[in-house]
C-alpha cells in the first residue's frame, strides 16, 4: 500500500512541479529584455540546488521519490532547455547559445553541489 501511495504522490507532485515551473518561468521571463531563456535557466538551476539539498538531507527513499522524482522531475525541464538551445542556434545567436548550454551545465553542477553541502550541514 505504501508503494501505491508513494507513486500517487509522484504523480500529484509532478503536476504541482510542472505548474510551479510554468509560474516561475513566466515570472522571470516578464522581467527580462533579452533573447536569453532566463526562465528555464532559473528553473533548472533552482531545481538542481533543490535536488542537491534533498540528497544532502539523506531523505528516505519514498520521500526522495516523491519530492525528487515527482516534484522536481515536473519542475525542471531538459526538453525545454534543448528546444530553446536549438532555437538560439537557428537564430544564429551563438554567444547566447554557448552561454545557455555551458552556463546551464556549470551553474547546475555548482547549484547541486551547494545544495548537497547545505543539506549535509542541516542534517
Amino acid at each position: 500500500m505504501i508503494a501505491v501511495l508513494a507513486w500517487a504522490g509522484v504523480g500529484v507532485l509532478g503536476a504541482v512541479g510542472a505548474l510551479a515551473r510554468f509560474r516561475v518561468g513566466v515570472a522571470v521571463a516578464r522581467r527580462q529584455q533579452s533573447d536569453f531563456p532566463a526562465g528555464t535557466f532559473v528553473v533548472n538551476i533552482s531545481g538542481a540546488f533543490a535536488l542537491g539539498l534533498l540528497t544532502g538531507l539523506s531523505l528516505t527513499s519514498d520521500l526522495m521519490l516523491i519530492l525528487g522524482t515527482g516534484f522536481l522531475g515536473g519542475y525542471t525541464t531538459f526538453s525545454t532547455w534543448m528546444v530553446e538551445s536549438q532555437r538560439l542556434g537557428e537564430d544564429g545567436a551563438w554567444p547566447l547559445l554557448h552561454l545557455y548550454l555551458f552556463g546551464s551545465m556549470f551553474a547546475g553542477l555548482v547549484a547541486a553541489g551547494a545544495g548537497w553541502l547545505s543539506g549535509g550541514l542541516i542534517a
